[in-house]
């Protein structure tokens, strides 16, 4: 059962790689560029240039070489470290995440440079996917990068949500994020290819909208900051910057109705939803009854585990079963340990199992589609009664690992970690529960 659990997640995996998703809404035929619905003639194109930013920019940006060929004028990707890919036209930059570093903000640079020379005539297409609100980065007046290397640690680390995370990074570029990109490519036409990493697929949150118009302000920033109990241990550089924007000093992010939107077009080609289709179609060639439960999952790690537990101990439906979920819990970190948010989850279930009076223990496996689970090498973990079994015999305590947020060493003594490496796609986290 848990070699089936891997099996339904690689083919979670495999339904939004970029080789999947690019052609279906990107071709070249007879002289004309289509992008989803929006069709160009060829002769009516002045140059084509491609930017991107995402852990799956390099793998986007691949075929869009492959569709595109010599069509292509020039092209600047900016993506993970370990995910770049070898690029024939565009320039692949790699650079920090989840906390951005000197990379970003020379992938911001160039990436700017290079839209300021699209013309009227022009398209920009732009592949965005989950990651690039680290990977892509600019420095407001005044802020310097170790400023918002440290807002952007403290925010992972307070239990923010990506919607709350995004909308402080959103205001704390000066013309990137938030839809601010668009005011540099203007008047160019601007089309955008987006994989959704945010629960909800709400276009403006996804990569900090760089395209998409911002309905959030400088007013809500400081609601979230100081929700968190972050704005007396912020630098000094930020709060004058987000003061000067508190008083209309600076302008806000362009909002919906903004006349740079009308060359503008926004498509959302890859989400967990997608994913959670293809893992039902896997579950059910392996005969196991699919149920997708959500594609919405949020919230703490551990408190959404032990409600899983909860679900399958009331579950009275068709067997073998196949339970699904997707989504982004988060973690509000305690403790010096190392984990991810899916090390975690699969942890705080396997403590509920151990306290529940369950004979038959299900497998359940919790792993993030872009192959990463914090800040570590595992994309997450996985569980059953072998494990459990081990982690016994060993004498490992699941409550004393959670206390220490450390479930990366509890699953790397116990087995049961899920290590795939880059995977070059990143639509959030797909949770897989079997039970015989």
């Amino acid at each position: 059962m848990r070699h089936h659990a891997f099996k339904i997640f690689t083919a979670a995996v495999r339904a939004v790689q970029p080789q999947q998703l690019m052609h279906r809404h990107m071709q070249w035929q007879n002289n004309q560029l289509r992008l989803g619905n929006q069709v160009f003639d060829g002769e009516d194109i002045g140059n084509i240039y491609v930017i991107g930013a995402g852990k799956a920019s390099a793998a986007m940006a691949r075929e869009t070489e492959l569709i595109l060929g010599n069509r292509l004028a020039e092209g600047i990707i900016v993506t993970k470290y370990g995910h770049g890919l070898r690029l024939k036209q565009m320039q692949c930059i790699e650079a920090g995440h989840p906390v951005p570093d000197e990379n970003s903000v020379q992938a911001g640079r160039d990436m700017i440079r290079l839209l300021k020379k699209a013309g009227e005539k022009d398209i920009v297409i732009a592949l965005i996917s989950g990651g690039a609100s680290a990977l892509l980065l600019d420095c407001p007046s005044g802020v310097l990068l170790p400023d918002l290397q440290l807002v952007f640690n403290r925010l992972l680390q307070c239990g923010a949500t990506i919607q709350e995370m995004n909308t402080v990074r959103k205001h704390l570029s000066a013309g990137i994020k938030g839809g601010q990109l668009v005011r540099t490519a203007w008047p160019a036409t601007l089309v955008s290819l987006i994989l959704s990493d945010v629960v909800g697929d709400p276009l403006d949150s996804i990569a900090s909208g760089p395209t998409v118009a911002d309905a959030s302000t400088f007013v809500q920033v400081w609601e979230i900051l100081r929700k968190y109990q972050l704005t007396e241990s912020l630098p000094v550089n930020i709060i004058r910057w987000l003061q000067l924007g508190l008083n209309k000093q600076i302008e806000e992010t362009p909002k919906p109705g903004d006349a740079v939107f009308e060359k503008t077009h926004n498509l959302l080609i890859g989400t967990n939803r997608i994913a959670l289709e293809a893992a039902a179609e896997a579950a059910r060639a392996l005969r196991y009854e699919p149920v997708i439960i959500t594609d919405t999952l949020q919230g703490e790690a551990s408190q959404k585990a032990q409600e899983l537990v909860q679900y399958i101990q009331a579950y009275d439906g068709p067997r073998p079963v196949c339970l699904l979920m997707g989504g982004e819990t988060t973690v509000t970190i305690k403790n010096k340990g190392k984990g991810g948010r899916n090390q975690e989850f699969v942890l705080a279930a396997l403590a509920a199992l151990e306290q529940s009076d369950m004979i038959d223990i299900p497998v359940i496996l919790s792993a993030g589609t872009d192959g990463t689970d914090g800040p570590t090498d595992a994309a997450g973990a996985v569980v059953d009664a072998d494990i459990m079994q081990t982690a016994h015999k060993l004498g490992l305590k699941a409550e004393y690992y959670l206390e220490q947020n450390d479930s990366y060493h509890f699953f790397k003594e116990a087995g049961g970690q899920i290590i795939t490496g880059p995977t070059q796609t990143n639509v959030m986290d797909i949770i897989i529960t079997l039970l015989q």
